[in-house]
C-alpha cells in the first residue's frame, strides 16, 4: 500500500474510532504519526494514541486496553503527560 493510501485508511479508521478511544482511562489524544521504538520514529505510519503515562497491561481494566491494531491499522501508544492549554 502506498503512503497516501495508508494515510487515507488511517484517517478513516481514526474518524470512526476516535471517540471510543478517548473514553478509555488515561487517553488524552488520538492522532496520526509514525510508530516509535525506543523514542525514535520507525517510518511506519500508524494511529497514535497519546496517554498521560504508560501503564502495564495487567494494571488496566480490559475495556481500557488499547490494541496494537484497530481495523487493520497499526496503533502506537505514546506517553505525553498531561496536556494543558496556555
Amino acid at each position: 500500500m502506498s503512503e497516501p493510501e495508508a494515510l487515507a485508511r488511517i484517517r478513516e479508521v481514526k474518524r470512526r474510532r476516535e471517540a471510543e478511544l478517548l473514553r478509555k482511562a488515561n487517553v488524552v489524544a488520538v492522532g496520526i504519526g509514525y510508530r516509535q521504538r525506543g523514542g525514535r520514529p520507525t517510518g511506519e505510519l500508524c494511529m497514535v494514541v497519546s496517554v498521560r503515562r504508560k501503564v502495564p497491561l495487567e494494571e488496566l481494566a480490559p475495556e481500557d486496553r488499547i490494541p496494537p491494531e484497530i481495523d487493520g491499522v497499526p496503533v502506537d501508544v505514546q506517553e505525553v503527560g498531561a496536556l494543558r492549554a496556555f
